[in-house]
């Protein structure tokens, strides 16, 4: 199944990303190879760079290697087709504007029956490709609409209920691991992930959706390299990292089925269910 990970930081946090090492937390070296993207917020505007193909052969690894992204919010996703066909436009992350922000959404799991179910469909937010993750995201920007479009800016209780209802309801279609962010708030949706044996046979086991590093630096800035991926911390600054799998051997939490996170500025603002 597709690989999450993101970034919710109290100051810039620079990243760089070797995408091809980070599809082998999945267990399998050419398992995630339908595409890949990378998402990261400057002020309510997002920058995204993703392709088709899987990461190991893309002209633009170099650049994500070198390139230091620096950001507050960084969202990615390493893709393994189920629904829709591998092309561009079934490539998450996926984002939509709405009131004057960027939404950004990344989704691991199978919904079954959500694009063709008339219920889910909407005609103010249409999908560009064919996948069940884009569809939901439409569906779930339909339901957010209803409250960015009043005068007032929505109360974080308010955009916290309209994604909780949405994620429990997308679960009860099948699996439905989320990260969304409306620019200022992470929001996280953990279910859990089925996956191959160990031997890569048909049996199927079942594993914690997401998991969460929480990290402070007080005293010193610090380069720390994880498989995959270069972070650097400054001074003072908090960091949560989530993440499908535990990407090093620090104390990950694993989060529980069903249970709602959001985070701010590298910290847990409200936590639900599970």
């Amino acid at each position: 199944m597709c690989e999450l990970f993101a970034i919710s930081s109290s100051k810039e946090t620079e990243i760089s990303f070797s995408l091809d090492e980070f599809s082998k937390h999945g267990g399998l070296t050419d398992h995630h190879k339908h595409g890949w993207g990378v998402a990261y917020y400057q002020e309510n505007a997002v920058k995204i760079i993703k392709e088709a193909h899987q990461a190991s052969n893309s002209l633009c690894l170099d650049f994500i290697k070198n390139y230091r992204l620096k950001s507050q919010i960084i969202m990615s996703h390493i893709r393994y087709a189920t629904q829709g066909q591998v092309s561009y436009r079934n490539t998450q992350p996926f984002t939509r504007e709405l009131a004057g922000r960027e939404h950004v959404f990344i989704h691991n799991g199978d919904l079954g029956g959500i694009v063709a179910n008339p219920k889910y469909q909407s005609h103010r937010f249409l999908p560009l490709g064919e996948t069940d993750s884009e569809a939901a995201f439409c569906y779930l920007m339909t339901q957010m609409a209803a409250i960015w479009d009043a005068p007032q800016v929505p109360t974080f209780e308010q955009r916290f209920q309209v994604f909780n209802y949405f994620a429990v309801e997308m679960q009860s279609l099948g699996l439905a691991n989320f990260i969304y962010s409306d620019s200022e708030y992470v929001y996280v949706f953990s279910d859990k992930r089925e996956v191959k044996d160990k031997n890569n046979s048909n049996k199927l086991v079942t594993l914690p959706g997401l998991h969460v590093l929480k990290r402070s630096c007080q005293n010193k800035s610090t380069q720390e390299k994880i498989q995959g991926l270069n972070l650097t911390h400054e001074a003072s600054k908090k960091v949560v990292l989530i993440s499908s799998v535990p990407l090093n051997d620090e104390d990950w939490v694993p989060l529980t089925t069903g249970q709602s996170l959001v985070f701010k500025a590298g910290e847990v603002v409200f936590s639900v269910g599970g």
